[in-house]
Order: C-alpha cells, then structure tokens, then sequence
C-alpha cells in the first residue's frame, strides 16, 4: 500500500487501519509510517488505543515515531489521561520510544501506581527512560511502593525498572528489605540480586528470596514500605 496522505490514498489508508484483517492493518501502519503526514497522528493514536493484536500495535508505534515529535507529544501527553487502560498504555509506550524529556512532568504518581498492570509496567519503563538526572532517588522512592505486586512478569518489569536507575535505588531497596510485608521483602531480595548478578534467573532469585524471608532472614528492624 502507498500512503501520500492526499484524497482517496489517505481515506483508503485509515479505513485500512481499521480493517477486519491484521495483516491489513499492519501493510497500513507500515505504510503511514514510510510516509509520515501530521493527518495521520491522531488516527494513529487512537487505533492504538482498541487495537488487539500487538505487532499491528508495535506497527502503531512506530509509525508515530517517524512523525515529528511537535505533532505527536501533545497527542500522547493527552492520551496518558484517558479513561482507556489500553490508550494509556500504548501512550506511555510510544513516550518510551520518542524519548522526548519533555513528557516527563506526565509520568505522575497516579500512572506510577495505576490500578491496571499494563499501564502501570509501561509507565515503570518509560519513567527510566525520561527521569531527569537528579530525579532517580525520587522516582525509586514511588517504585518501591510497587514491590511485591503483580504476578512475575510484572515483578520482573518493577526489578528492571529499578535496577535501571543505578545506585540512586538502592537507599529506597534498603528499606523495602525491612517491610512489614514478606512479598515485598522477597521482591526487594530478588531485584538486590538481580542487579549484583544480572545472569540470574529472575524465577530463580524470586524463589530463593521468598525462602530466605520465610526463614526470617532480610529484615532488620520494622521500619520499611509495606
């Protein structure tokens, strides 16, 4: 399919984008990103907002990337307040990607914590890639709240998130160690381990940290994030 983004091409290209077929969808996302037009940027994000297959959505997002930056931010920075966890999530990714510094004041505790997992790991990823240099330990801080939740694939996200910050997590680490909450403690002791051997299976340390709390061990005094 070719785009020129004028008439009948451009009509054809997002009736494309929203065509039964996945293989369709993906021809049109690759072709609006091989021709970037401005026209193009909202339709863009808000299929990334419904769409259910993830290589049309990674499609999506890269297409948004080969637009200029002045035309796709404010369309994100709108989208990561939507009411859609999906259109959230797809926002904080296609951020990740751009990489644009000034996104960074959106990344708020609220998306940080957000009650659905996906926005949440996506605002995790993208916090690393945006946190302004002096703003780790603060951002660690509001990660360590997230210790223990989630299933292992979202843990494994929280642990790369961190350790992504360097040695400005480990005071906030430190005391997620002493938690009242024994998954929290665990999360803590895989991530710590983790980060001092990143050959380590993450299931692995995972397991071997919930034994080392069940037997006590990994808490000093009470004081810690629960």
């Amino acid at each position: 399919m070719t785009v020129t983004g004028h008439g009948t091409d451009e009509v054809r290209a997002l009736r494309a984008l929203r065509d039964e077929r996945s293989s369709v969808r993906l021809s049109a996302a690759l072709a609006i990103g091989s021709t970037p037009d401005p026209r193009f940027v909202g339709p863009l994000v808000e299929r990334c907002a419904v769409e259910p297959e993830f290589l049309v959505r990674d499609m999506l997002t890269w297409a948004l990337t080969r637009h200029p930056v002045a035309d796709t931010l404010p369309v994100l920075l709108g989208e990561v307040r939507s009411e859609r966890p999906q259109a959230r999530s797809q926002a904080l990714h296609t951020l990740s990607k751009v990489g644009d510094p000034r996104a960074w004041p959106a990344i708020t505790r609220a998306l940080l914590t957000d009650g659905d997992e996906e926005v949440a790991r996506a605002a995790w990823r993208t916090a690393v890639v945006l946190v302004p240099e002096g703003e780790e330990a603060a951002l660690a801080t509001v990660l360590v709240t997230q210790l223990g939740r989630g299933g292992q694939e979202t843990q494994l996200s929280l642990s790369r998130a961190l350790i992504g910050l360097g040695s400005a997590m480990v005071p906030a680490l430190d005391i997620a160690r002493r938690s009242t909450d024994p998954d929290v403690r665990a999360h803590a002791l895989a991530t710590e381990r983790l980060r001092s051997d990143p050959d380590t299976g993450f299931a692995f340390a995972l397991e071997e940290a919930k034994r080392v709390v069940a037997l006590g061990g990994a808490r000093g005094n009470s004081e810690g994030v629960s």
